[in-house]
């Protein structure tokens, strides 16, 4: 392996592309080229079902870690695999809608999210900016390809992403799930709703990449690691150089080693250029 060879993580959803698009700016794909033309390595790092990344998968990557760690492949290869246990899944799944929490699963292909969520929204789009968050979920699941929960059909769910309308909502699912699974809360999402995630512990990013490194033997001195939001803590935690987007979460900042502009500023090419990527 040539000397100075970085493996670079990039997340998705705010950090690559605008949340919820497929099309990261061409400044990125430029950047990205022409970073794996010099000899680095350049993997996606996402929250992503795998199913959700063929449309950026056309622009050329070395391996991904999705579902936030919990399916990674290298090269091709599928190097790791963990979704849910069928007792954790439905454990899950009761406690969830037993409290009137909005859920949205992950399998490897397809997502399916609670259709309340869109009645809840429409019947209140008339409060603050319930009706924005409407046409966000709209947009999302759109474009990501989200169907109804009616549709799914009992695959495999690696993660489970969850809208609650208050934080008591929680208090049960975090009593009876919290050996298994860590919930990753967002800053309040519009409309007042909580937002956020619930991830298997046995896998993060951070693992992610630590298992990706492993698997490629380069040590993790050599990786950076680009998000924007508190589900990329252990990723930023973990890689050598953890750089938060602008647009990212306060905290993230924090957490960062540094700062790059943002998505729409061209932040990936930015910081490329300014750690001699490119």
């Amino acid at each position: 392996m040539q000397r100075n060879r970085k493996i670079i993580f990039l997340d998705i959803d705010g950090t690559l592309t605008q949340p919820g698009s497929n099309e990261p700016p061409q400044s990125a794909v430029w950047a990205i080229a022409q970073a794996r033309k010099a000899g680095h390595l350049v993997f996606l790092c996402t929250g992503r079902n795998y199913g959700m990344l063929s449309p950026l998968l056309a622009y050329g990557f070395d391996g991904i870690v999705a579902s936030s760690g919990g399916y990674i492949e290298c090269g091709g290869r599928c190097i790791y695999d963990c979704p849910m246990t069928e007792q954790q899944k439905q454990t899950a799944m009761d406690v969830l809608q037993r409290n009137g929490v909005f859920r949205t699963i992950e399998c490897r292909e397809g997502s399916y999210t609670d259709e309340g969520l869109k009645e809840f929204l429409k019947n209140h789009a008339q409060e603050g900016s319930n009706s924005e968050l409407l046409r966000w979920r709209e947009q999302i699941e759109k474009s990501l390809n989200i169907l109804p929960m009616k549709a799914y059909g009992g695959q495999p769910v690696y993660k489970i992403v969850i809208m609650s309308l208050s934080e008591k909502s929680l208090e049960e699912p975090r009593a009876l799930l919290s050996p298994d699974f860590t919930f990753c809360i967002q800053d309040a999402a519009m409309g007042g709703l909580i937002n956020g995630e619930i991830v298997n512990r046995r896998f993060d990013k951070g693992k992610g990449i630590e298992r990706a490194c492993r698997e490629l033997g380069i040590s993790l001195d050599d990786t950076i690691a680009f998000g924007d939001s508190m589900n990329d803590k252990e990723m930023l935690q973990t890689a050598g150089l953890g750089i938060c987007m602008e647009n990212g979460s306060a905290a993230m900042k924090e957490l960062a080693d540094e700062v790059c502009p943002s998505v729409a500023e061209h932040g990936i090419r930015e910081a490329f250029f300014k750690h001699h990527l490119i």
